[in-house]
């Protein structure tokens, strides 16, 4: 039974499997760096959103800017909303609420920043696989056109167009960890946002209720 190897493979692919494992490449180190940089923060963001309980009850102020002084050096999301919670906590409810809902999505919208990316390679690999699988199934009867009087020449195409296919393997093996880590990031990201919402209101509505 033949086998077909990687080179016979790229060969058949042609450019277009180049590019898509390049596009596979650069999608897992977006799926990873997001990874890592998503859990981090939000983590983080918890342990410190905890640890400020005590002293924001206790309107010991200073002590969680400092401790949100040290969280930004961190870049941690949570540190950047309560400081500016904190700072802001003798203006009105109304622009409290305005400059926490702005901060919150400043920094979430930072969190999702490299998601579009994973978005549109899961839109787009599936049809740059596709486009790679025509133009090697048009090369395939072509030679198939070109060969006609040959025996077993339909089973020399049946192959090239096999082998061709694999374009469109390739494009599906691009989009598919690409679209479940984008749903999985956005779901996240947008649960952690409610978390803000909720630290968010805890402090404004507690700072209203000490005036």
């Amino acid at each position: 039974m033949a086998t077909t190897t990687l080179r016979e493979l790229l060969s058949a692919g042609g450019p277009v499997l180049i590019l898509l494992l390049l596009l596979s490449v650069y999608s897992i180190s977006v799926i990873l760096e997001r990874f890592f940089r998503l859990r981090s923060a939000i983590s983080l963001s918890r342990k410190l959103i905890n640890w400020c309980q005590h002293p924001l009850h206790s309107e010991n102020y200073q002590k969680v800017e400092d401790a949100c002084k040290k969280g930004m050096e961190k870049k941690i999301p949570a540190a950047f909303v309560l400081s500016k919670l904190v700072a802001n906590r003798q203006r009105p409810l109304e622009e409290q609420e305005k400059i926490a809902s702005s901060a919150i999505d400043w920094q979430i919208t930072s969190l999702q920043r490299r998601l579009t990316v994973l978005g549109t390679l899961g839109s787009i690999t599936p049809f740059i696989g596709l486009f790679g699988t025509v133009i090697g199934v048009m090369h395939a009867f072509k030679d198939l056109a070109a060969n006609t009087a040959t025996a077993g020449g339909a089973s020399v195409v049946a192959a090239g167009i096999a082998e061709a296919l694999i374009n469109t393997a390739a494009g599906l093996f691009v989009a598919i960890p690409a679209v479940i880590a984008y749903n999985y990031f956005l779901s996240k990201t947008n649960y952690f946002a409610k978390e803000l919402e909720n630290m968010a209101d805890e402090v404004m509505y507690h700072s209203a209720d000490g005036e």
